[in-house]
C-alpha cells in the first residue's frame, strides 16, 4: 500500500513482484487507507454500531434510562470510540455520522423519545461523542507530554516550544505547520491549532 498522494513505479521493488498492492489495510483493529481518510473504517464501525443497536431494540420491549445508559456504554460506544486518536474525523458528515448513531440509539428510552438531542443526553446523563474524542485528545495529550507512556513510543510526536518568554507553565508546545488535512487533524497538530479548537467547541455546544 502507498500511503500519500505520489507516485511510482511499484515494479521498481523486487519485493511488490510477490507482494499484492492493495488499498486499505487492517492493523490492529484500524482499517487504513492509502489516503488516511480512514472512511472505511468509519463505515464499518458505524455500521456494527447500528447492527447492535438494533439487536438492543429487538432484545428489549421497554427500555428504562437506567437499563439503556449501560447497555450503550458497554455494547455500543467502545465501537465508535476504539483508538480514536488514530482516526477521529475533521468531517462534519464524518462526524454527525458518528453522532448519530448515539443520536437514534437514545431514542429506544419510550419516556425520551419526544425531547431535543440535548436533553435526552442529560436525562441520560451522557456527553455527546464528540465531546468525549475531544477530551479523550486532552487527556492523551497530557499523558504524552508528561512522559505518562514509554518515552520510545511517544517521542517525536509533541515538539516543546524553547524561546517562550511568557509566564505559566514549561509545558508550552510548539505549533508546527501542516500542508496536508491528514497530518493537520492529527492529534499532534490538531489540539496546537487555535481553529481546530474553536470548531469542536462550537460542535460540542451545538450537540
Amino acid at each position: 500500500m502507498r500511503i500519500g498522494n505520489t507516485s511510482g513505479d511499484d515494479n521498481g521493488y523486487i519485493m511488490y513482484n510477490n507482494i499484492s498492492k492493495t488499498r486499505t489495510e487492517r492493523d490492529i483493529g484500524v482499517v487504513i487507507d492509502d489516503k488516511l481518510t480512514f472512511a472505511d473504517h468509519l463505515a464499518e464501525k458505524i455500521e456494527k454500531a447500528n447492527k447492535i443497536v438494533g439487536l438492543i431494540r429487538r432484545t428489549f420491549v421497554h427500555l428504562e434510562p437506567a437499563t439503556f445508559k449501560p447497555l450503550f456504554i458497554s455494547l455500543v460506544r467502545p465501537h465508535l470510540e476504539y483508538a480514536n486518536q488514530v482516526w477521529c474525523p475533521h468531517l462534519i458528515k464524518d462526524i454527525d455520522a458518528i453522532e448519530n448513531v448515539q443520536r437514534r440509539a437514545s431514542k429506544l428510552v419510550p419516556c425520551l423519545k419526544e425531547l431535543p438531542y440535548e436533553e435526552r443526553l442529560k436525562r441520560l446523563d451522557l456527553p455527546s461523542l464528540a465531546y468525549r474524542r475531544s477530551r479523550g485528545d486532552q487527556i492523551e495529550t497530557f499523558k504524552i507530554v508528561n512522559n505518562k507512556y514509554d518515552k520510545e513510543c511517544t517521542e517525536g510526536l509533541f515538539r516543546m516550544r524553547e524561546d517562550s518568554v511568557t509566564r505559566g507553565h514549561d509545558k508550552k508546545l510548539l505549533k508546527t505547520r501542516a500542508r496536508l488535512n491528514s497530518c493537520k487533524y492529527s492529534l499532534p497538530t490538531a489540539w496546537l491549532t487555535f481553529g481546530t479548537i474553536c470548531r469542536t467547541r462550537w460542535y460540542t455546544q451545538r450537540q
